[in-house]
């Protein structure tokens, strides 16, 4: 079987092709088999506010194709061009591979899997940022 799994926490809620589902009291599991289904989990959804950095900002386009707020040809050229953008900052290492990943799955119109690879940069980019932030002097 092919397809997207999804392991549900209980009450959690995701959404399916603009649609809010919310599971029940237990644990589950959805097997996803159409192949162009906009999925997002709730958990994951970056709300406006939040997208204040690069990567953020790419997860957000991301996250507007799977809600079907963005018209998918065009979001997906923005993501691109998103994903381009970050390849200067990760130039090498597991950040690279990530964003490889990525541009990989938005190319080939995977968006959900493109969130997910995303996802793990955000760590990584907060890292980098609390590097790069100006000490104060006292």
């Amino acid at each position: 079987m092919s397809g997207l799994v999804l392991k549900l926490r209980p009450s959690e809620r995701v959404l399916i092709n603009g649609v809010v589902i919310e599971n029940g009291d237990r644990r589950s599991r959805l097997s996803i088999l159409t192949p162009d289904a906009n999925i997002l989990r709730l958990r994951d959804a970056i709300h406006p506010s939040e997208a204040s950095t690069p990567v953020t900002r790419v997860c957000y386009l991301a996250q507007l194709i799977l809600a079907g707020e963005l018209e998918e040809e065009a979001g997906q050229r923005q993501l691109l061009q998103g994903l381009s953008q970050l390849s200067y900052v990760f130039e090498d290492g597991a950040a690279h591979q990530m964003l490889v990943e990525a541009t990989a799955h938005a190319k080939a119109s995977m968006i959900y899997q493109c969130l997910r690879a995303l996802k793990a940069l955000r760590p990584i980019e907060a890292a980098l940022f609390s590097q790069t932030e100006p000490s104060t002097v006292q």
